[in-house]
């Protein structure tokens, strides 16, 4: 099938293209100027914090603190600040690159890069005022000061809005008296300059405040947190007594802290998702290494069966999660570039690019940190007794992983969160999702011969195909049955978005593998079919099983059982894979290399 030509898309709107987009943006298509970056933050990792790597799990902050001064002085926490005030001013993709690289040795010093880059500087990036981001983002993008992000309390964890933090203005006016109590705060013990959510009188939504930290100011830090992982991650309370904040320390407008919190989110979740790869491709190679070492009945563990199989699945989940990751990123990028072509400020254009994709941010966030949830397990088993051990590597990487499917929203409110802003997309003419639903309902529920597709993964591209459709099925029959009542049936809700993980990652790495095929030839190219072959047969798995669930809440009696022949017409192989030769293919071949060397 013949490449779609080059055009923007909205947020959401890869659920409604069929078409095979080859301009999808891949690792392959890095710059000159991106491997640069790339190679000077893998060798500041390799050199100054993989080899320490135990110091983190002796709650060592100030070797933390120490690395991310490094990493200022070296460039690293300026990537996405604008030239004009300290930074490098790069891209969406540029920035990604480096949150990837520079994740993956340890969750304490990649908890402290994305609090501090990402929730902690960004709002001021992108809502201050000029006075505001000449005064903070220098110094923020160097490493003289860091910053930390005060949004959850006590009672108000995935609900950020019912904060009972306060903001009491002064009798002259000149500035606010901020009280309450912020948790979980990462970079507490160590930040400079806090970004802080309080409430003014009885406001419907939040306010934010730039609060620089001053223990003389009203403010008090708790006692480290106890925590099953990120052991060298400042996590600390933050109490506010009648903290005074100037006036003009108010970031964007009263009211629009909910507004700042929830974009800052989006921006968090794609980078959490990057954050994830380089942590897969470092367990996945230190698993190879060991079964290639591991000598049981006289043959070592990398050629037993069951190992090959663990093997195959976890290089193929780094090498999709990379796929989806910069798909997305550059998709991103070029939504900003479109925005300030039609006249934006990169401050509003930025907003409004990443916000256009949140769907996809919430998709990548949950399926990378799931994935590098799974692979660290796997990779422990492989380890047998040894990955039990704290005194090897997968033990704490197992235990960082964990905070993942917790960060930036759970992966439940995500999930659904998906489905919601899809819907919504719909409901708002911003994509055409009700036309394509239609069409979804009267194609299959038809006995139509399906379009033909052959050559290179004709089978999934098919599938994949199908499962879209299959999709956009469920989600209008859904609607049908529940109405505006469909947010409060979160199982089915649940479901949904796994479908949608799957075709989104699936999707990402098809793409991603023809686009090489055809630049580079199909011998080059082998071994990446093959993981698109394994990941998409596992996707099938999935979807099978996802949509039986929503058909049994949706559906009953002749219509259930309609849906049911739907979905065993359209979600089945014309010939299936032998999966067990496909696993073994992609196993040996890594094991050949002694490491995930994509």
């Amino acid at each position: 099938m013949e490449a779609t030509e080059k055009k923007e898309l909205s947020g959401g709107a890869f659920i409604l293209e069929n078409g095979l987009n080859k301009q999808i943006f891949t690792p392959e298509d890095f710059s000159e100027e991106q491997q640069m970056m790339k190679a000077a933050v893998k060798e500041f990792i390799d050199r100054d914090v993989w080899p320490h790597k135990e110091r983190f799990e002796k709650k060592d902050y100030d070797f933390t603190k120490t690395l991310m001064e490094q990493a200022g002085s070296l460039g690293f926490l300026s990537i996405s600040v604008p030239e004009t005030y300290g930074g490098l001013g790069m891209g969406f993709v540029s920035s990604m690159l480096v949150c990837d690289y520079i994740s993956g040795a340890s969750g304490s010093l990649s908890t402290a890069f994305g609090a501090h880059t990402g929730i902690g500087t960004l709002p001021i990036t992108l809502y201050g005022t000029e006075e505001q981001k000449q005064k903070y983002l220098p110094k923020l993008s160097s490493g003289e000061w860091f910053g930390s992000y005060c949004l959850t309390e006590p009672g108000a964890g995935s609900d950020a809005n019912s904060g009972k933090t306060k903001a009491v203005l002064s009798e002259d006016g000149s500035h606010y008296k901020i009280s309450g109590q912020k948790m979980w705060i990462s970079n507490a013990g160590f930040a400079s300059l806090l970004i802080v959510f309080a409430r003014i009188e009885e406001d419907k939504n939040i306010t934010g405040f730039i609060v620089p930290y001053d223990p003389e100011n009203g403010i008090k830090l708790g006692d480290e947190e106890n925590k099953l992982g990120i052991h060298s991650s400042s996590t600390r309370q933050v109490f506010f007594n009648e903290t005074k904040v100037p006036v003009e320390n108010m970031l964007a407008g009263r009211g629009e802290g909910f507004k700042i919190a929830m974009n800052a989110l989006n921006v968090g979740r794609v980078k959490l998702g990057v954050a994830c790869l380089d942590a897969q491709r470092r367990i996945t190679t230190e698993a190879i290494k060991y079964a290639n070492e591991r000598v049981q009945f006289k043959t070592p563990i990398a050629q037993f069966g069951a190992i090959k199989e663990k093997i195959a699945r976890m290089a193929t989940s780094c090498y999709v999660g990379e796929s989806a990751c910069y798909r997305v990123a550059k998709d991103i990028e070029n939504r900003i570039e479109h925005f300030i072509s039609q006249g934006l400020s990169h401050q509003e254009a930025e907003l409004k690019g990443v916000e256009d994709y949140a769907v996809e941010c919430s998709l990548i966030k949950v399926g990378a940190s799931e994935d590098i949830q799974n692979c660290a397990d796997e990779g422990i088993q492989i380890l047998g007794g040894m990955g039990f051990s704290a005194d090897t590597p997968m033990e704490s990487a197992w235990r960082d992983a964990r905070i993942g499917r917790i960060y930036e929203g759970t992966n439940e409110i995500n999930r659904m969160l998906s489905v919601g802003m899809l819907l919504k997309k719909g409901m708002k003419g911003q994509i055409d999702l009700m036309s394509a639903v239609m069409q979804a309902a009267a194609k299959l529920g038809s006995v139509q011969q399906e379009e033909a597709v052959s050559g290179t993964l004709s089978e999934e591209i098919k599938l994949i195909r199908n499962f879209k459709q299959l999709l956009l099925l469920l989600l209008g029959n859904a609607v049908q049955k529940y109405g505006d009542k469909l947010d409060q049936q979160q199982q089915v809700l649940l479901a949904l978005s796994d479908i949608l993980i799957e075709i989104y990652f699936a999707e990402s790495s098809l793409l991603r593998t023809l686009k090489n095929t055809e630049r580079n030839g199909q011998d080059a190219q082998e071994l990446q079919q093959a993981m698109v072959q394994q990941y998409v047969f596992e996707a099938h798995n999935t979807v099978l099983k996802k949509a039986k669930e929503v058909i049994l809440s949706i559906s009953k009696d002749d219509e259930q059982k309609q849906l049911m022949e739907v979905l065993n017409r359209i979600c089945t192989y014309s010939s299936y894979p032998n999966i067990v030769a496909i696993r073994t293919k992609i196993a040996d071949q890594f094991i050949q290399e002694n490491s995930y060397f994509l």
